[in-house]
C-alpha cells in the first residue's frame, strides 16, 4: 500500500516561494503522483487487507492521542482534586489504552506487510514477463546485472516503501495531527509555537526529499553495475584464475562498492543533518511555547495538567515528525524504484502484428533486397541482399566474421526485422505471420549452447515441447547421438545438469541443444557454428546427428570450417554484409574467387591435402 507524501517530489522549493504553485504542478511532479496512484492500482485486489492496516494504524495513532488528552485529567483531578473516582480507573485507561494500541501495532504491522509482499510479488512478476516480450534490442543495450538488479534489488526498494515507509507516514502523520488537535483543544494560545516547527520541518523535508531521490537513481544505477561485475566474475572465474585477473577484478569491484559507500553515507550524512536540523527547530518551538504558558495572562489561568498535556503533546510531535524527515530516504528510493520497474513494464514488446499461422509450411525462404543496420551503428550490416532457398536445400553462409553472416539468420526469427526489403516464407512476408506461429516453424542451434539448470529431459523438451513424452525424448537423443552418455548418467534423462549445463562436457552440451532441435522437428533449421571448438570425435558425432537433423528441412547454415559445408546445395560468400559470391562448392571453387581463396586458405593452414 502506497500513500502520497506532499513535499517528496523532486525538484521543489517550499511552496511558500513565488513558484511554489508552479513547482507543484511540474511536470517532476506530475509523474510522481502518476507512479504513486499507478502503485496504489497494485493494492487493488488486496484492498480488505489494505483496509484492515489503515484502520488499524488509525486506532494506533487515536490511541496515542487520547493518552495526551488523558494527562490533563490525569494531573488535575489525580494531584489536586484527589478524586478518588480517578485514581481508581485512571490505571485501567491507560492499560486498555496500550492493550488496543498493541493490538492494532500488530494487526497494522502485518496487514502493511501482506499487503506490500503481494505488491512486490505482483510487480516482479510484471517485470519478468515483460522480459520475455521484450525486443533482442532492448537486452543488447542493457547490462545483464542491471536487469537481474531489477528484479532482485530494486523491487525490494519498492517493498520497503510500502511497508516502513507507508507506515510511518500513516501513523506519524496522523499522530501529528492528532496530538496537534489536543494542544489547540486544550490551549489555542500554546498551539502558536507551531508556527515555527511545521512549516520549517516542512521546508527542511522538501530539500532532503531532492536529495534522497537523487541519491537514490544514482545507487540504483550502481547496484546493477555491482550485479553485473559479481555475475561476470562468477561465470569467468577460469579466465580470471588462468590470467591471474584477481587483483583487477578486486580493483574494479571495490571501485563500485566504493562509490556504493559513499552514496550511502551521503544519504546517512542527509538523515543525520535533517534529524538534527528538526530536533534544534523543536527546541526552538518547545522554548517558545514555554515563553508563551509563563506571560502572566496565561500563567494564573492554566492548570498544570493543561501545561504538561501541551508541553506532552510537542514532545509527542517531535519523534514523529523526526520519523517523518528521516523516512524520505526509503520513499525516495521507492518512488525511483517505481519509475524504472514501469518503464519496463510499459516497455513496447516485439512488433508483432501479422495475422496468418504459419500452418503446412513447405520451407521456401527468399530474401528480397534485404538491408539491415542496428541501431547506433554508423553503417548497414547488411546491404541489398537478395537470396533464395528452395525448400529442403541446404544454404551455407561463409564468410569473416562480422560480414553479416549471424546477422542475416537473425532476421529469419525476426530477432530484428529489415531496415528495408523484406523476407518471405512460401511467399509470403514475414511481418505477416504471427510471431508465435513463425518461430514454432524454425529450430535453432548455435554454437554458445544454452541450457537451464534441470534434468536432461527438461531441457530436450523445452518450452512448447514439454509435454512431449519420455519415449519421444529418447528417439530425439538417439538421433542426436546423446543416448549414449544419457543412459550412463546417473538418473539418465532425469539426471540435473547443473547451472548452463556445467556438469555436461561441450560435446554433450552441443548434442542436448541437437537433440532438442530434432524433437521440435521444425522446417525451419538455423545452424550457427554447430560444431566449433570440439574434439574430433566429438565433431564428427555432432555431423552425424546434424545430418539427420537437416534432412528435408530447409536449413541455414553459418560456418567458419570449409570443410563442414562442402555438400550444401548452395554456398552463400558475404563480405561486409553484401554477398559478393553464390553457388555450389565446386562452382565457386571453379570461379576461383574470394571462396576458393578461403578454402585454400584453411587448408592450407590445416596441414590437410585438398579434397577433389
Amino acid at each position: 500500500m502506497i500513500v502520497a507524501l506532499p513535499g517528496a517530489s523532486p525538484g521543489r522549493s517550499s511552496v511558500c516561494d513565488a513558484g511554489g504553485l508552479n513547482m507543484l504542478f511540474s511536470p517532476a511532479t506530475r509523474i510522481v503522483w502518476r507512479t504513486y496512484r499507478r502503485l496504489l492500482g497494485y493494492t487493488a485486489s488486496h484492498r480488505r487487507m489494505a483496509t484492515v492496516a489503515m484502520l488499524a494504524m488509525v486506532v494506533d495513532a487515536l490511541c496515542m492521542t487520547l493518552f495526551a488528552k488523558l494527562i490533563k485529567p490525569l494531573l488535575d483531578r489525580l494531584f489536586i482534586d484527589r478524586d478518588p473516582s480517578t485514581i481508581f480507573w485512571m490505571p485501567l485507561w491507560i492499560i486498555s489504552i496500550f492493550v488496543v494500541r498493541s493490538i492494532a501495532s500488530f494487526a497494522s504491522d502485518y496487514a502493511m506487510a501482506y499487503v506490500a509482499r503481494s505488491v512486490v510479488y505482483d510487480m516482479r512478476n510484471d517485470v519478468f514477463t515483460a522480459y520475455m516480450y521484450l525486443p533482442v534490442d532492448y537486452f543488447n543495450a542493457e547490462s545483464d546485472g542491471m536487469q537481474i538488479a531489477r528484479v532482485s534489488y530494486t523491487c525490494e526498494q519498492v517493498a520497503q516503501a510500502a511497508t516502513d515507509a507507508v507506515k510511518t507516514i500513516l501513523i506519524d502523520g496522523l499522530t501529528v495531527i492528532g496530538l496537534v488537535a489536543v494542544m489547540i483543544y486544550y490551549s489555542a494560545e500554546l498551539a502558536l509555537a507551531l508556527l515555527i516547527m511545521v512549516p520549517t520541518v516542512a521546508l527542511i523535508a522538501t530539500k532532503v526529499s531532492q536529495s534522497y531521490r537523487r541519491s537514490s537513481a544514482l545507487m540504483q544505477l550502481a547496484m546493477g553495475t555491482i550485479t553485473s561485475v559479481v555475475a561476470s566474475a562468477v561465470t569467468s572465474y577460469r579466465e580470471i584464475k588462468t590470467y591471474s585477473a584477481q587483483l583487477q577484478e578486486k580493483k574494479r569491484f571495490f571501485v563500485i562498492t566504493e562509490r556504493v559507500q559513499r552514496l550511502n553515507l551521503k544519504v546517512a550524512a542527509t538523515s543525520a543533518l535533517a534529524t538534527a536540523l528538526v530536533q534544534l527547530v523543536a527546541a526552538v518551538a518547545l522554548a517558545f511555547l514555554i515563553y508563551l504558558a509563563t506571560r502572566p495572562n496565561l500563567l494564573y489561568s492554566m492548570t498544570p495538567g493543561t501545561f504538561f498535556a501541551v508541553i506532552m503533546a510537542m514532545g509527542g510531535i517531535l519523534p514523529s515528525l523526526k520519523r517523518l524527515t528521516g523516512v524520505q530516504a526509503a520513499m525516495q528510493r521507492g518512488m525511483v524504484a517505481a519509475e524504472d520497474l514501469f518503464a519496463v513494464i510499459d516497455a513496447p514488446a516485439e512488433p508483432d502484428e501479422g495475422q496468418l499461422l504459419a500452418d503446412g509450411i513447405q520451407g521456401e525462404l527468399e530474401f528480397r533486397h534485404v538491408q539491415f543496420t542496428y541501431s547506433a551503428a554508423p553503417t548497414p550490416a547488411l546491404r541489398d541482399i537478395t537470396l533464395r532457398c528452395r525448400p529442403g536445400t541446404v544454404t551455407a553462409l561463409v564468410g569473416r566474421s562480422g560480414s553479416g553472416k549471424s546477422t542475416l539468420s537473425s532476421l529469419v526469427p525476426r530477432f530484428h526485422d529489415p531496415s528495408g526489403g523484406s523476407i518471405r516464407l512460401d511467399g509470403i512476408d514475414l511481418r505477416d505471420y504471427r510471431l508465435a506461429s513463425l518461430r514454432q516453424n524454425i529450430s535453432w542451434v548455435g554454437q554458445s549452447v544454452v541450457l537451464f539448470d534441470d534434468t536432461v529431459a527438461a531441457n530436450i523438451a523445452y518450452g512448447e515441447l514439454s509435454r512431449a513424452s519420455e519415449q519421444d525424448i529418447r528417439k530425439a537423443a538417439e538421433a542426436a547421438n546423446a543416448w549414449g552418455f544419457i543412459e550412463q548418467l546417473p538418473q539418465g534423462l532425469h539426471t540435473p545438469i547443473g547451472r548452463d549445463g556445467e556438469l555436461l562436457s561441450g560435446g554433450q552440451r552441443q548434442r542436448i541443444a541437437i537433440a532438442r532441435a530434432v524433437l521440435k522437428d521444425a522446417p525451419l533449421l538455423i545452424l550457427d557454428e554447430a560444431t566449433s571448438a570440439l574434439d574430433t570425435e566429438s565433431e564428427q558425432l555432432i555431423q552425424e546427428a546434424l545430418q539427420r537433423l537437416m534432412h528435408r528441412r530447409t536449413t541455414l547454415v553459418i560456418a567458419h570450417r570449409l570443410s563442414t559445408i562442402q555438400h550444401a546445395d548452395q554456398i552463400v560468400m558475404i563480405d561486409r554484409g553484401r554477398i559478393i559470391e553464390h553457388g555450389t562448392h565446386a562452382s565457386l571453387l571453379a570461379a576461383d574467387g574470394a571462396y576458393a581463396h578461403l578454402y585454400r586458405l584453411q587448408f592450407s593452414q590445416s596441414g590437410s591435402r585438398q579434397p577433389s
